[in-house]
């Protein structure tokens, strides 16, 4: 069972002005992201627009990412992970996403919790009961701000006792579950990953034994993110404090008016490949758009 550890770029999904998919700009971002050290590459999540990409275009980024992984582990000898988003509020939808991710080489699939729904504990259990028999290690991932509906520990560690479940992707926000997941489930088995999936949680949810992050700041700043989450988990906490206050006021920014939407502002400024956002996402305010400009600066970015 593969082992997650460290910060994973949750990518964004550029797009062209006309609103189409740009391809080479992901292939671009990908390239970047691996040069820059990164320990995973997570497409087709939240931040990549999923919910608004089609199907064909979904296996068109699946396959750039592969490929470019692919590329880059020959070379330098590091495995990089790739992690697609496969989750749906329909279990049958879930299964064929992640059948596909495992068909196209990508080597864990990242399945949310079904939204919408409001399935019981025994429903949320069964919907991951039926992925883990796809074959493809599975990340959990837990959003109830988003889905809906919160995993409850002692439903997790249900799902953690299936076959090829590698880990929870914890966005609950809420620490006190994240250290419960950590003293119930992974205290059981250290092989259970436990990923932050807040920027601004990375580092104390490592230092209470977590894994490392699920990363929106690290499509800017793949570096930085990187070198602090691996520091922590090395135990330099004063080199991971750093650059954690460091990186603090964009934490908050790359969020201030909803997210892929203040990343993309940031990365378009930047002049990275990142381009407007799907409806019903629409380009961040004019406010919003000078606290990411200051926190750029701010952070020396």
């Amino acid at each position: 069972m593969i082992k997650l550890r460290g910060a994973i770029t949750a990518m964004v999904t550029p797009m062209n002005s006309d609103g189409s998919v740009d391809y080479e700009g992901f292939r671009q971002n990908v390239i970047f992201q691996l040069e820059q050290g990164i320990d995973g590459i997570a497409p087709l999540g939240t931040t990549g627009e999923t919910p608004c990409l089609n199907e064909d275009e979904e296996e068109k980024i699946i396959k750039i990412a592969v490929e470019e992984a692919d590329k880059h582990n020959k070379k330098t000898g590091k495995k990089v992970p790739v992690m697609i988003g496969a989750g749906s509020n329909n279990t049958i939808d879930a299964v064929r996403y992640c059948e596909r991710a495992k068909k196209l080489g990508a080597d864990v699939a990242l399945v949310v919790a079904p939204y919408y729904n409001k399935p019981s504990s025994e429903g949320i259990f069964r919907h991951y009961e039926q992925i883990s028999k796809v074959g493809i290690p599975i990340l959990v991932y837990n959003i109830a701000g988003r889905t809906g509906i919160n995993i409850a520990t002692s439903t997790l560690e249900r799902i953690a006792n299936l076959p090829n479940i590698c880990g929870v992707k914890e966005a609950s926000g809420d620490i006190n579950q994240m250290m419960q997941v950590i003293s119930t489930i992974k205290s059981k088995n250290p092989d259970f990953s436990v990923l932050s999936g807040d920027d601004g949680l990375s580092l104390p949810l490592v230092s209470v034994g977590g894994d490392g992050v699920v990363s929106v700041v690290s499509n800017l700043t793949p570096s930085l993110v990187a070198q602090m989450t691996n520091a922590a988990l090395d135990g330099d906490f004063e080199k991971a404090r750093d650059l954690h206050y460091r990186l603090l006021p964009f934490f908050k920014a790359a969020f201030v008016d909803g997210n892929p939407s203040s990343i993309k502002y940031a990365m378009n400024f930047k002049k990275m490949a990142a381009g407007p956002c799907r409806l019903p996402l629409v380009e961040v305010s004019d406010s919003a758009k000078k606290v990411i400009e200051d926190a750029l600066k701010i952070c020396n970015l």
